[in-house]
């Protein structure tokens, strides 16, 4: 038996086949045109000389996005979007950072070199520490003076920005009303992170008042940073006072983001540490 080229090389029978006009001129041509049947997987297998999709991954690979936000874009860096997403909040007692009072953003512009990550601190209510965040979703940024170099503000324009939001929200934010025979409590945690925080505003501070305020003094609890409580402590229920108290001392230990663990009180629109006994 002799061999012959033309016939039984493999290679010579795809030659004659893509001279014919096959369409599969593959290593397994030679075998489609016998009886046996055509192997599943041929029909399976993609076509090696079919145009690339430009979307396919590569090596695992996706393509980026055609159009990404600019870094300069982003609210640590944008003081226009900053704005409309700037909050106060509180932090506990002895929280270190800058205080607000001792930036002063052309001594920073000459410190160059520095880094001023150092969280930027106000003074709030009752020596209660108030940072400003950026809300980004799940999680905050807290303002710092690079930031602040970075906008190209005074740090008197944060503070409005901030407090203007949160007075928006505050406008449509719940509080919760529970009466139980004569005592009487309000509370907000909406699960937003500035329930706590409105006790800043001049406005919530009255409407605690006026609510609570004819029965009694008005006890306030800021145990943690999605908590506000208010009670009405009325002059014939001494009781109410600890019981208060050791509300507030649980929730803020059990927290996540825990404040304070003092009770305060609301004085002539001022929030101030409460000391039992006849009211100031």
């Amino acid at each position: 038996m002799t061999w012959d080229p033309e016939t039984d090389d493999p290679a010579a029978a795809r030659r004659r086949a893509l001279a014919d006009g096959a369409s599969d001129v593959g290593p397994d041509t030679a075998r489609d045109f016998g009886d046996e049947p055509r192997p599943a997987w041929r029909d399976a297998a993609p076509d090696p000389l079919s145009p690339i999709n430009p979307d396919a991954p590569v090596s695992g690979h996706v393509p980026p996005a055609e159009s990404r936000p600019l870094v300069t874009d982003t609210p640590e860096h944008d003081w226009g979007r900053a704005a409309a997403v700037l909050f106060p909040t509180f932090r506990p007692v002895g929280t270190q950072g800058v205080r607000f009072e001792d930036v002063h953003p052309e001594v920073l512009a000459a410190q160059t070199g520095r880094a001023h990550v150092t969280p930027l601190i106000d003074e709030g209510p009752a020596g209660l520490p108030v940072v400003y965040s950026l809300h980004a979703g799940g999680f905050d940024i807290i303002v710092n003076a690079e930031h602040l170099l970075s906008w190209g503000v005074e740090p008197s324009a944060i503070q409005d920005a901030a407090l203007a939001n949160l007075r928006a929200w505050s406008s449509t934010a719940p509080w919760t009303d529970e009466v139980s025979g004569d005592r009487r409590l309000m509370s907000s945690d909406s699960g937003d992170g500035w329930d706590a925080s409105r006790i800043l505003l001049p406005e919530v501070r009255e409407h605690l008042s006026t609510e609570l305020g004819s029965s009694g003094r008005v006890l306030v609890g800021l145990p943690e940073r999605h908590l506000l409580v208010a009670g009405a402590l009325r002059p014939d229920d001494s009781e109410f006072a600890a019981l208060f108290a050791e509300f507030v001392l649980e929730q803020s230990g059990g927290a996540d983001e825990p404040i304070d663990r003092r009770v305060f009180e609301l004085v002539d629109g001022r929030l101030v540490d409460f000391v039992a006994g006849p009211a100031a």
